[in-house]
């Protein structure tokens, strides 16, 4: 494995525009990351391979955001503690969902994957194209708003008030939803 000079060598190399260096910063992370968490969650390999990959695409949208004054696996694991955090979370709601007072058990997380993922994509259509190009750049692609004004040929300021203002109608849409 990478030491903390080489991986910070290439991240700083793949910042620089570096694909090749990039692409190995993020495989010789990746297995620092799977040891980390698979000494974390004994017993549960599924999941600490879910979170090596939510982390290697949260190092890779958050990679501008890296301070090359502090030691990059600060970083990197502060970023992974967080991941494991929401892990940690998600998992004891899922274990202790209760309907009337009542525990049902673990919720089936493909459905509740593919529902949600389609009610989200029902109400970004209900959008104006504007605003669910932006949303759909930066906040589920993971795009930088930067990269987003690049790509729609728009400015950035336009990008962020075309995701605020896309935000508030997808919340007021939500609850139109839930009181049908």
């Amino acid at each position: 494995m990478a030491d903390e000079a080489q991986l910070r060598a290439l991240l700083l190399k793949g910042l620089a525009g570096d694909e090749a260096a990039h692409r190995a910063f993020l495989t010789e992370t990746g297995a620092m990351l799977r040891a980390y968490f698979r000494n974390r969650l004994r017993g549960a390999p599924e999941d600490a391979e879910d979170l090596v990959q939510e982390t290697l695409v949260a190092l890779h949208s958050r990679r501008d955001s890296y301070d090359p004054n502090y030691p990059l696996t600060a970083w990197l694991y502060a970023i992974a503690r967080y991941r494991l955090i929401d892990h940690v979370r998600r998992a004891k709601h899922r274990a202790h969902a209760s309907l009337d007072g009542v525990d049902v058990g673990e919720t089936d997380p493909q459905f509740e994957a593919s529902d949600a993922r389609r009610d989200v994509l029902t109400l970004l259509e209900k959008l104006p194209s504007k605003q669910r190009t932006a949303i759909r750049l930066v906040k589920l692609e993971e795009k930088s708003v930067r990269e987003a004004a690049t790509q729609t040929g728009r400015s950035e300021s336009d990008i962020k008030v075309s995701i605020h203002r896309g935000l508030k109608a997808l919340v007021r849409l939500m609850s139109e939803a839930g009181a049908s």
